[in-house]
């Protein structure tokens, strides 16, 4: 018998429902029913789904869903609000856990992170993750098992919910080769579409497609890139080092859509005075300013542009810059939900001396 090599091993591990279980586990009368949190738990008042239980999921309720459409999808379904500190509290106990392990952990966000683990076992290992993340929090978790972080990632989904799925450079090309190029992590809806209109359909016709090409139709960093994706290629780390991010933002839906210019121009202002109070906090001044705008019905649209000088807090400069991307606008339009996200310098470089106000 040939003795067992403990290698190393990337798992992912994805919260099953997370904020929708958080809900179930403070109230165990909601677990079996149609849950869906978004907004303020009105499904009348304009908002999105920020996640719905199985159960609401098996009727096409998803996140992202405006809170309406859920509505008359699943007219008897239980609507809650958004419960952000119930949720971090819930992430850190699980987060938590999983440093218990002693195995590298890089958080993704409130449900989901990648490890680093040596074990000749990976997939009792997944087991014991599971297990010690339900024990601690009584929340169920996927594990997708991996020899690199994209395959990890992709994985978890073969396992949900509460399942363990492994994929590797040896079952690649069985698993995703037909299936499209937006099952990848990292390929989205429109670069899918422009794949296509180059007869690039399938995991396996990317996979195979020669970076030349590639380049030539998306640039010569971001072809490649998107090569390495087909062919299940991914050389990142997982680092426990703490998750920085590079931008805050605010946005806001407005129950009725807005025509007026001018009323849209000073709430724009507005969002991004606001985001700038988030900068101060952080003593990160900004360099780039993008507005976030979506047209009714549910039409999405952004436009960015980098700040004048170097990087502020200075506020007329930065509402200046966030009303001046309005002009960019298509203003015979409506106007349903504006957003302002201002990126930051990073942590390093954010000793600029300036005057914060």
């Amino acid at each position: 018998m040939t003795a067992s090599v403990r290698r190393r091993w990337v798992l992912h591990v994805d919260m099953d429902q997370f904020i929708a279980a958080v809900e179930v586990l403070r109230n165990p009368e909601l677990a079996g029913k149609q849950v869906v949190v978004g907004g303020r738990g009105d499904p009348t008042e304009r908002g999105v789904v920020s996640t719905a239980s199985y159960e609401a999921r098996a009727f096409g309720v998803g996140s992202g869903m405006p809170l309406r459409v859920a509505f008359k999808k699943l007219p008897d379904a239980i609507f809650l609000p958004v419960d952000g500190e119930a949720y971090a509290a819930a992430s850190n106990i699980v987060m938590d856990a999983l440093r218990s392990l002693n195995v590298v952990v890089e958080v993704m966000g409130w449900d989901e992170a990648f490890l680093g683990v040596e074990t000749e076992d990976p997939v009792s290992f997944a087991r014991g993750v599971h297990d010690t993340v339900l024990d601690a929090s009584g929340l169920h978790c996927s594990v997708g098992i991996g020899d690199n972080k994209l395959r990890a990632k992709i994985a978890t989904d073969f396992g949900k919910p509460q399942g363990i799925y492994t994929l590797t450079s040896a079952n690649w090309f069985e698993v995703m080769g037909d299936r499209p190029t937006d099952a990848l992590w990292g390929i989205g809806k429109k670069t899918a579409k422009k794949l296509a209109s180059l007869g690039i359909t399938t995991v396996s016709e990317l996979a195979a497609t020669d970076d030349s090409a590639l380049a030539a139709a998306f640039g010569p960093k971001t072809g490649p890139w998107i090569g390495t994706k087909g062919r299940g290629v991914d050389l990142s780390p997982v680092s426990a080092a703490p998750w920085i991010a590079r931008s805050h933002s605010r946005e806001t839906t407005f129950q009725e859509n807005l025509e007026d210019w001018e009323a849209i121009t000073a709430e724009v202002r507005s969002l991004a005075l606001k985001v700038r109070e988030d900068l101060v906090a952080e003593d990160r001044p900004a360099v780039r300013v993008t507005l976030k705008v979506r047209y009714a019905p549910f039409e999405t649209h952004t436009t960015t542009a980098a700040l004048d000088g170097p990087p502020t807090f200075d506020p007329r400069i930065i509402s200046d810059a966030a009303a001046a991307l309005v002009q960019r606008l298509d203003h015979s339009r409506k106007v349903r939900l504006m957003g302002v996200r201002l990126e930051m310098t990073p942590p390093a470089a954010s000793d600029s001396g300036e005057e914060r106000g």
